[in-house]
């Protein structure tokens, strides 16, 4: 079996690999105050839940957006699995080509996206992530990354709604019935829901124009990814929770 583990600013996705699929996944928040030896004890307790051990592990393979872990989950992985996990980075074998000016700026959450995008569902295509920060990525048909753009993330946007704003309260994030709000909590839910659609929408429609590429598919992704993709005005192909994951198993085939 392989580890897949993909460390976000929030959340760490996890996911077990056997004959080439991915068989169970988890997800576990990114505690910056958890030791190695914690978070040794909850992949522990999740595999074991499902009927696994460390010693059954053959390889793991991480990509990361938040450095401060990953020294704690490197040793975790090291200490407990005796195995040096594979860093996904722009240096390694990724199968895509980044078209980007300073490809090592490139964040391996858009790499691993990009990578799992082009290989399940082919180019062109977009990929849209709805994570702590709201990324686009444009793959064209040949596997060329050929940029994107990054937009705050609909859960740190209501949060400096709220954080600025002294008299507007801390909200759901649910889709309103309504975009004409009657209560201060519909119109902050209606501003920030269709707010993002609007400029997901726009952002999609003017890559799709710069690039002059036809049939181009739009792959979303990420927490947030049902709430703002359901009745937006653009066609979304696909909504995919575990791209990242399968961008990971990918990667993991081509290094190991």
């Amino acid at each position: 079996m392989v580890l897949l583990l993909d460390i976000g600013n929030t959340n760490i996705k996890i996911g077990v690999m056997e004959g080439g699929k991915i068989v169970t996944t988890w997800r576990i928040a990114s505690d910056h105050n958890k030791t190695a030896d914690e978070f040794g004890m909850v992949f522990m307790d999740l595999m074991s839940s499902k009927g696994y051990t460390f010693d059954a592990v053959d390889g793991i393979i991480i990509s990361s957006v938040a450095p401060a872990l990953n020294y704690t989950i490197e040793h975790m992985c090291r200490y407990y699995t005796h195995k040096k996990p594979i860093m996904v980075n722009s240096r390694i074998n990724l199968g895509i080509k980044l078209k980007y000016f300073v490809p090592e700026e490139l964040g391996a959450d858009r790499i691993v996206n990009a990578v799992a995008a082009y290989y399940e569902y082919g180019g062109p295509c977009i990929t849209v992530d709805f994570g702590s920060a709201t990324t686009f990525g444009f793959i064209d048909g040949e596997g060329n990354f050929l940029g994107g753009a990054i937009a705050p993330g609909i859960k740190s946007s209501a949060e400096a709604l709220t954080n600025t704003a002294a008299k507007l309260p801390r909200i759901e994030l649910i889709r309103p019935q309504s975009i004409i709000g009657k209560t201060t909590v519909q119109n902050m839910q209606a501003g920030i829901i269709y707010g993002f659609q609007g400029l997901v929408d726009g952002i999609i429609t003017r890559m799709i124009r710069e690039s002059g590429c036809d049939n181009v598919k739009v792959i979303a992704t990420g927490g947030m990814s049902e709430l703002v993709t359901s009745g937006s005005g653009k066609n979304f192909d696909i909504v995919d929770r575990a791209l990242s994951l399968k961008g990971l198993m990918k990667i993991y085939e081509l290094n190991k």
